[in-house]
């Protein structure tokens, strides 16, 4: 059987920790086929952004586009968009589609920069409607109302608890009707947490390319984030990136 093919729709991370880059290395180790449509560029490490830039939407909706028409695409993951008329145009492109699509919607970098701003933000409704899946963090669940504005929207969405005080992490995947499926890990302590919503939604999206379920697809992701979090190089003097390509898939 051919590899699932992964499109991942993000910003580039020119520290090869997060976006793209760390989509891409996701995607490969868990045996999907990564393509890529890029939305801004970013100068950054493991202590921060120090430049971004967004790229023109219509070059965006055009990279999808190259992706789709030809090599076809089995799962898509959205991450950092850069600004509303790109938001607006990636979810033009995923009303065209019948994969699953997983959205990380990226407002703030590790380091704390903000990535999103607030006409961006009001773009990710679409986009929330469209996707399988939503997968905020903490500070993005309160962004968007918390529990209560996600059921209102009537969206499925994964509730990830990494960002939360204590040593016990709870992730909660919520999908319309159905009562929290909660999910506990004991925290690993580490610095070297650069990337892993990235790798998380990328892993996701492989496996629901893959054909799996969606719980078992989140399950098995969260179990590669935390195997990559305890295989970390060690790089940089920040939140340094993640071991993907010795992590367990």
């Amino acid at each position: 059987m051919p590899p699932p093919r992964i499109l991942s729709i993000a910003g580039s991370d020119s520290s090869g920790g997060a976006g793209i880059q760390a989509d891409i290395k996701t995607i490969t180790v868990l045996g999907g086929y990564a393509m890529t449509a890029i939305t801004a560029i970013t100068a950054q490490n493991t202590v921060g952004v120090t430049r971004v830039q967004a790229l023109d939407a219509e070059l965006v909706g055009a990279q999808i586009d190259a992706c789709t028409a030809d090599i076809g695409v089995d799962a898509v993951k959205i991450g950092m968009l850069g600004s509303p008329a790109i938001a607006h145009r990636v979810a033009d492109r995923i009303e065209a589609l019948t994969v699953p699509t997983v959205f990380d919607p990226v407002m703030i970098a590790t380091s704390g920069a903000t990535l999103a701003d607030a006409e961006t933000i009001e773009a990710f409704e679409r986009l929330m409607r469209l996707a399988v899946l939503t997968t905020p963090n903490v500070q993005e669940l309160e962004a968007l109302g918390g529990h209560a504005g996600m059921a209102a929207r009537g969206v499925a969405y994964l509730a990830k608890g990494g960002d939360a005080e204590g040593e016990r992490i709870e992730d909660a995947l919520c999908l319309p009707g159905a009562p929290p499926h909660l999910m506990a890990g004991t925290r690993i302590h580490t610095r070297h947490t650069h990337g892993t919503g990235c790798t998380l939604s990328s892993a996701i999206a492989t496996y629901l390319g893959k054909g799996l379920p969606l719980p078992e697809a989140v399950d098995r992701a969260r179990l590669f984030v935390r195997s990559a979090l305890r295989a970390a190089p060690g790089f940089g003097a920040g939140s340094g990136p993640l071991g993907h390509t010795e992590a367990r898939g």
